[in-house]
């Protein structure tokens, strides 16, 4: 048997646990989370290299009803993910019914000619009569090639889920050198890692109104110290207010928690600028899309 490789999507509702997943087979934080929806906006990559085979994971955006010319660009990453890839893993929750949401991602599951695997994270919160029925009922309504239920979050069942990956791989190369874990660029993820603590930190509709801008980094000539300066823009002059805090305080806590992630990532010590500044209705801009990559080519 030959080397193997291929892409692999992330697909399924917002919040059922796919960017948790892809840091658990990586054991790496390629992926921000949080328990807040719609955390994931760009395609995430992420590499896992053994000396048998390679996986490109692709963290889709949760397939949700667009709002927004920003939500209308993350579907439609997530669709055209599911021509591109070898193989499909639709993510769900232990579920006794086939809601709207997952009626809605069956469908153009069904326009597909790709392979899907089921995969029912979260199994430790339910009893097995549960994940019985779930199986029963999502089989009923398309024919998966593999089930497999797992636990993200306490590692169960990842070994099975990677050997069944691995099982519909074609052969082929090393589509990336052995030591990258993902192809993000560095501002990107430095971005998200700041992103990541304000969906922590705020409200349900002040994060998904904000996105980062890292305006520099630089590393010291003189000491093993990295310097990073970023912007956070908001949709409304009051989320401003409530980004920065009673006497800064919000605005610091995110820094820290930020810095402190930052500083592990690096493996040195970060010193992190943050500002916060007001662009109304940047989620329908077209054009600031564009330049912050939410944008497809169509034309490819």
């Amino acid at each position: 048997m030959g080397y193997k490789s291929g892409f692999v999507a992330l697909i399924g509702r917002t919040n059922v646990g796919k960017s948790t997943l892809l840091n658990v087979i990586l054991q790496e934080k390629v992926a921000i989370t949080s328990p807040k929806p719609q955390t994931t906006r760009n395609i995430i990559r992420g590499i896992l290299t053994t000396e048998k085979y390679q996986i490109i994971f692709v963290d889709t955006p949760g397939i949700h009803k667009p709002k927004s010319k920003l939500s209308e660009f993350m579907i439609e990453v997530a669709e055209r993910t599911l021509r591109e890839v070898d193989l499909i893993l639709y993510m769900i929750e232990p579920d006794t019914e086939v809601g709207p949401g997952d009626r809605y991602i069956i469908e153009h599951l069904k326009e597909v000619n790709t392979p899907v695997v089921l995969v029912i994270n979260k199994i430790d919160l339910v009893p097995e009569e549960r994940i019985a029925e779930t199986i029963k009922i999502f089989k009923s309504q398309y024919e998966f090639k593999e089930v497999v239920p797992i636990s993200a979050t306490q590692n169960k069942n990842i070994d099975l889920l990677k050997e069944k990956i691995v099982s519909f791989l074609p052969e082929g190369p090393r589509y990336y050198l052995d030591d990258y874990i993902t192809d993000q660029p560095e501002k990107l993820m430095v971005a998200e890692i700041i992103r990541e603590k304000m969906l922590h930190f705020l409200e349900e509709e002040v994060p998904h109104g904000v996105y980062v801008e890292v305006e520099a980094i630089t590393e010291r000539e003189d000491k093993d110290i990295i310097d990073i300066e970023a912007y956070i823009y908001c949709e409304k002059e009051s989320h401003k207010g409530i980004i920065i805090g009673k006497n800064g305080q919000m605005l610091k806590k995110i820094g820290q928690t930020a810095r402190q992630d930052l500083e592990e990532f690096y493996g040195k010590q970060v010193f992190l600028d943050l500002w916060v500044k007001t662009r109304k209705g940047w989620r329908d801009n077209t054009t600031l899309l564009k330049k912050l990559g939410y944008a497809i080519d169509k034309s490819s």
